[in-house]
């Protein structure tokens, strides 16, 4: 099936409207704070740790120095690890898949922690967990 005039010119705003709000400006990997460093038109930064994201969770120091920015400015590319990340979706905290989103979300579940510990026991004076319905 073609597409449309109407498409093509849906879309075509669809991408100046996104490098508008999220094209990047810079990029680099602080050997500090161990984060990568996004910086915007407006001078605006974000930071992020490279462990938490697919493609960059066993990338080097080395592997993260280079950092090259696409032309729209809208994602990130690590030659060395050969992973790149989409800045809109990073802003959105989509880190990767849904299939490692999920790893990710089941290691901070298996944490274990004083304070974590102490909730439940106060949860479970409480009654425990509501029954299902």
């Amino acid at each position: 099936m073609p597409i449309s005039h109407e498409q093509v010119k849906a879309a075509e705003e669809r991408g100046r409207r996104l490098q508008r709000e999220y094209a990047a400006s810079e990029a680099h990997y602080d050997r500090q704070t161990g984060r990568v460093v996004v910086t915007f038109p407006t001078e605006l930064q974000i930071s992020f740790p490279p462990q938490k994201v697919q493609g960059l969770s066993e990338a080097t120091e080395q592997d993260l120095q280079h950092i090259e920015l696409s032309p729209s400015g809208l994602s990130l590319h690590f030659p060395k690890v050969d992973a790149d990340v989409y800045i809109p979706a990073l802003m959105q905290n989509i880190l990767g898949s849904k299939s490692w989103m999920a790893r990710i979300g089941q290691a901070g579940g298996a944490v274990r922690s004083e304070r974590k510990s102490e909730a439940a026991r106060q949860n479970g004076r409480l009654g425990g967990r509501p029954k299902a319905a």
